[in-house]
């Protein structure tokens, strides 16, 4: 457990000793099989969760058609902000794509560890602004590049999520259908 929370303080931030030892009162281990749904469309979500181990995406239906909008690994947050912060029901989905072990923090526990320490505070603006930014990137790279700069980018950032996620997901989340994945990234020469 300590592992894992030194984990955490070298991604977002350091926190103090009294702030961890709480941090593990409020914690729960979960683990979960690879295609497992944590949050549904339509359900209050009053979970966030951090990726010990595996990998997990939101995605949302729309018109019977999956589309991927995020993926979070190892040292990584992911929960529906919709729901989670303005505690309405959840536009998407959230799905463990590979057997993974996750640390689960609830609402009640989160707002009792930002109002008493700061630190805690901080350390989750600095996630929430560090989803922000990926998110913001993630949008003007399907506006401003090409299928092949986008699959570029994703491979620079992330170069093992061709070995970790399904394609079909990689190309919906980079805004491209299967085929033009195909293309990119077996070009003709």
């Amino acid at each position: 457990m300590e592992m894992i929370i030194n984990q955490i303080e070298k991604e977002y931030g350091p926190l103090s000793s009294d702030c961890k030892n709480e941090i593990i009162k409020h914690i729960h281990f979960l683990t979960f099989k690879k295609g497992e749904i944590i949050v549904r469309e339509g359900q209050y979500s009053d979970k966030i969760y951090f990726i010990v181990e595996g990998a997990a995406r939101a995605y949302y239906l729309v018109d019977g058609k999956d589309v991927s909008d995020y993926f979070a690994f190892e040292n990584e947050f992911i929960s529906s902000i919709i729901s989670f912060f303005g505690h309405q029901p959840s536009p998407h989905y959230i799905e463990l794509v590979q057997d993974s072990i996750v640390i689960e923090v609830s609402r009640k526990s989160f707002d009792t560890l930002s109002k008493r320490f700061h630190d805690f505070e901080h350390l989750i603006r600095i996630v929430v602004t560090k989803v922000m930014l990926q998110q913001q990137e993630r949008i003007s790279s399907i506006l401003f590049q090409s299928a092949e700069q986008r699959y570029k980018h994703i491979l620079s950032i992330r170069p093992d999520i061709i070995q970790r996620v399904p394609l079909k997901h990689i190309a919906s989340y980079l805004g491209m259908t299967l085929e033009t994945l195909s293309r990119v990234r077996n070009p003709k020469t």
